[in-house]
């Protein structure tokens, strides 16, 4: 950070052996433990309240930053420079395997089961468990096997190959530097990486001369981790690209999307190589301009490309990325025949920002933003934005950036992606080719050597380990008492208000519920998420969205079984963010058929997106809509439903049958179906109630324009579906989920429960469905709220013998004699939830959204406390044998890659998302 951006400390800087020996006297005791290290720099930052001290440790010169504060938490950090030289993942496979055991600690997956040993604050604990698996970690080959790659079976599994099938990465702006190379690995070069390769890049490169330390509030005794070592030179790799001479471009393929018309299934990039790194404050102000080009509705870039439809959305990788110092621009949901399009358009928009900057109401709303930051202590930024604004005095600063880094810079490459149905199946192909040619060159012995590997990893995975050398906590740690929050409570013209009055720094958090009725019909819930995204974002859409950057910190709108509407702004600004919602929820132009289209087409494309990262969820959300009435809601409302809803209606050549469905506001937004919840400080509480007065003026008493259809609420009836579900997508691998029925929040088994699931989860599914499948995660998860018990797996190439590794964990659990130990360690993991800090906006929350009082919390909390063994057994014969053997209240889900098991299995009711008709095959 440069010296004059911040005020120096009081005390001067400690250099030498004499002054720094005073410093640590005088100043505090708690330094006395890096003796060995010479303190470099030190600076107080007042407006902070903390003190940074820069130190290099003298035998090594490892370099540790210690931030000084008054703070109940702690953080502790160390990190290496791995440079990748190949695409093989040989950092993130090392990164996997330091943390399967170290000399001090060896037992597989330490901090995986450091979780149930710990509540929030554990510092010591995890501070010396993380230096002993860095510095000195096992190692072992059949760890590499497990988490790299093996064969097995003449099938390569390991976690991370599955992790990274379907992973692109943008490499080719980068040749010949660290940045040219995939360091996650691409699965076609993991299995070229070796045992000893692996051990040679740890040598060089998990070594204190290559670290950097990060420490905050706890000052720990660095020497005595790293005593021992010595000094090295490590191998940093080239960081700097060589520029471009000209602009490049590169064209490749993809997946096709069966969701989306293949007409629109280009996606298009263009990058710019931009500022030094290590220049703070360009990379500040490239951030900067970056938000005023392309984000929000309002920008520049969004006007130009999405709201003409050039492509349905930005890409995943539009922005400034600060690792790489670069800019990139993208497009999704285009027409190949676009591209030439889309960079001319681009290039007009710079060039109109060269000649005439940014808006000065856009300018004004990143002032105002970056103010907000200010309140939640992002400090960084208020002293740059200081500096910018005298740029801004003083000449054309944005303008300067444009014709820098885009019309002055050689270094520009353009990414253009085709879709290729035949993408899947080549990969495949391709994986099948690879494989047997190892599989031909290895030698008797060396097929022996793998199978004999098998079978000790085996059991290795098998073996009861010895978690007694792990730090732990006591159950008697946790509180017996939780944290309330008071809460006060009013009626404002008809209206239930829940408030809480805190120091909120100048902030005033809104939060309001519509009830939505019970009778409104299944058709038009369907419509709900796209009705909150056209209330938040079709009227006046770019002046709007200024306004909500210039007076609020945001405000939004979404359907959960209830629709929810949020905000927040400074004090000063209370009557513009009610007045903005307002005109959100009461004025939107829903007859806006060509705004509407570009949502429809940008939800359609980001649809993929989010299935391909939370894949699990989607499952787990499915299987329960099948079995609980309120899980039905949330799967109409956001999961596999609401996605193929979605992108058929993306398809629709009427859009005037969409906008009459959405026109549903006075169904749902009426003062009886409202109760809202406001966090401020209490000099502020009667200005909002004042203003809130006004507001709520607004809203139509009641929805008696609604026909309550007795035979649409008979229709609407909830009935159990035990079914199981396929979602057949062009995935290399599988994400999938079995729900089962619980009970209520306030019932007794709640809490048997949840401490089931940890229990299930740490102890059997982990190591059967990561260690021993390749999945690269999967586990058990009981929800509290709304009572499904839940298995899942993500990214895994064994769904069907995942789904066998559900069933098995009930007896698994029955048979099992569990320890005090396992008992205490699974509260302590759940108790991290319970207990972890939360935002003074989120104060009063679980309240106000699902009616949870802090009594019921405390009841809950006891009763966990008390959970034995035999409450877990009781617990697993009840909701999840007896389910699964006798009432068979379950549900399966499964999506990802097609295979004949599932096809020809007429258990299965496949739903097939190509725009087309769901297919059913069911047994008669």
């Amino acid at each position: 950070m440069n010296s004059h951006l911040i005020k120096r400390n009081i005390l001067p800087d400690v250099r030498n052996n004499v002054l720094r020996r005073l410093f640590f006297k005088n100043y505090s005791r708690r330094y006395s433990s890096l003796i060995n290290s010479d303190v470099q720099e030190t600076r107080h930052i007042p407006e902070l309240e903390l003190t940074a001290i820069q130190l290099i440790h003298e035998a090594t010169g490892a370099k540790h930053l210690h931030i000084a504060r008054e703070d109940n938490n702690n953080v502790f950090g160390v990190g290496f420079s791995t440079p990748p030289t190949n695409n093989c993942g040989t950092c993130h496979i090392l990164e996997h395997t330091t943390l399967c055991g170290s000399e001090r600690f060896p037992v597989r997956d330490p901090f995986f089961k450091m979780l149930n040993r710990s509540l929030a604050n554990f510092m010591n604990a995890f501070t010396d468990v993380y230096m002993d698996a860095t510095l000195h970690p096992n190692l072992k080959e059949l760890d590499f096997k497990q988490e790299g790659w093996r064969l097995e079976h003449e099938n390569p599994l390991g976690v991370v190959y599955n992790e990274m099938k379907g992973q692109m990465v943008q490499q080719e702006m980068f040749p010949n530097t660290i940045y040219g190379y995939n360091s996650g690995g691409e699965p076609k070069y993991i299995t070229d990486l070796t045992y000893e390769e692996l051990l040679n890049f740890h040598k060089s490169h998990y070594h204190p001369s290559n670290a950097k330390i990060y420490t905050y509030d706890h000052l720990i005794a660095i020497n005595e981790k790293i005593k021992g070592f010595g000094k090295i030179a490590p191998d940093e790799g080239i960081k700097v690209a060589k520029p471009f001479e000209f602009p490049q471009r590169v064209k490749f393929n993809g997946p096709l999307d069966p969701m989306n018309s293949p007409e629109k299934q280009t996606k298009f990039s263009i990058s710019y190589l931009t500022n030094d790194i290590t220049d703070v404050f360009e990379t500040f102000a490239l951030k900067l301009f970056s938000y005023l080009l392309l984000d929000g509705h309002s920008s520049p870039m969004y006007k130009a490309l999405i709201d003409t439809n050039i492509g349905s959305d930005f890409s995943e990788n539009t922005g400034y990325d600060d690792s790489t110092s670069s800019l990139s621009i993208g497009l999704q949901g285009m027409k190949s025949q676009d591209i030439e399009l889309a960079e001319k358009t681009i290039r007009k928009v710079l060039e109109d920002i060269h000649k005439n900057g940014f808006d000065s109401k856009r300018i004004e709303a990143a002032l105002h933003q970056t103010e907000l930051s200010k309140k939640h202590q992002i400090f960084w930024k208020l002293i740059r934005l200081e500096i910018i604004k005298e740029k801004l005095k003083s000449g054309p600063f944005f303008q300067s950036l444009v014709e820098k880094y885009f019309f002055n810079n050689p270094h520009i490459l353009t990414c253009i992606m085709e879709p290729d149905s035949n993408f899947t199946q080549e990969l495949n192909q391709e994986e099948e080719k690879r494989l047997e040619s190892k599989i031909n060159s290895l030698s008797l012995s060396d097929k022996e050597k793998i199978n004999e590997q098998s079978l000790e990893l085996l059991k290795k995975q098998e073996e009861t380990e010895n978690l007694s050398v792990l730090p732990t906590l006591k159950v008697g740690d946790i509180p017996l008492q939780m944290r309330r929050f008071n809460l006060d409570f009013n009626d404002v013209e008809g209206c239930k208000v829940q408030w809480r009055k805190t120091a909120t720094n100048g902030i005033t958090y809104f939060k309001a519920i519509c009830k939505i009725e019970e009778e409104l019909p299944e058709e038009l819930r369907l419509y709900f998420p796209l009705f909150t995204q056209v209330c938040t974002k079709t009227k006046t859409i770019a002046e709007l969205d200024d306004e909500i950057r210039l007076y609020t910190g945001g405000i939004s709108c979404s359907p959960t079984v209830s629709t929810d509407h949020s905000g927040h702004c400074l004090d000063r600004n209370i009557d513009n963010m009610y007045d903005i919602i307002k005109q959100l929820l009461l004025e939107t132009n829903f007859d806006n058929v060509e705004k509407l289209k570009t949502i429809l087409y940008g939800n359609a494309s980001n649809m993929m997106n989010s299935v391909v990262d939370s894949g699990h969820e989607y499952a787990r959300t499915f299987a329960a809509s099948r079995i609980a009435p309120a899980m039905g809601l949330a799967e109409i409302y956001g999961g596999m439903t609401q996605v193929y809803f979605m992108n058929k209606l993306a398809q629709s050549k009427d859009f005037d049958i969409i906008v009459n469905k959405l026109k549903i506001s006075s169904l749902v937004l009426n003062k009886p179906s409202l109760r809202v919840a406001i966090n401020c400080s209490s000099e502020i509480v009667n200005k909002n109630e004042t203003v809130l007065k006004k507001f709520l003026n607004g809203f139509p008493e009641s929805n008696n324009n609604y026909n309550r259809d007795k035979e649409n609420i008979e229709k609407l009836k909830f009935q159990i579906k035990n079914e199981k579900a396929f979602f057949p997508f062009p995935f290399a691998v599988n994400f999938c989920a079995k729900a089962f029925r619980g009970v209520p929040y306030s019932h007794p088994d709640s809490a048997k429960l949840q401490v089931l699931s940890s229990l299930m989860k740490t102890h059997y599914l982990h190591r059967e469905i990561r260690e021993r499948n390749g999945a690269y995660g999967g586990g058990a998860v009981y929800s509290s709220t709304n009572g499904i018990f839940s298995f899942y797996s993500y990214r895994d190439p064994k769904a069907l013998d995942t789904l066998e590794t559900f069933h098995k964990s009930i007896n698994w659990v029955l048979d099992r004699k569990f320890t005090q130990q396992e008992i205490d360690e699974a509260k302590l993991s759940i108790f991290q939830g319970l207990d972890a800090p939360i935002s003074v906006s989120q104060e009063g929350n679980i309240y106000f959204s699902e009616r949870i009082s802090d009594d019921l919390r405390q009841k809950r909390r006891e009763q966990l406390l008390s959970i034995t063994e035999g409450d877990v057994k009781i617990a697993a014969n009840l909701y999840l044998k007896k389910q699964f053997e006798g009432s068979k209240e379950y549900s399966i889900a499964i999506i990802g890659q097609e295979s004949d098991e599932i096809q020809n299995n007429s258990d299965y009711k496949i739903y097939k998302l190509d725009i087309g008709e769901e297919k059913e095959q069911k047994s008669e």
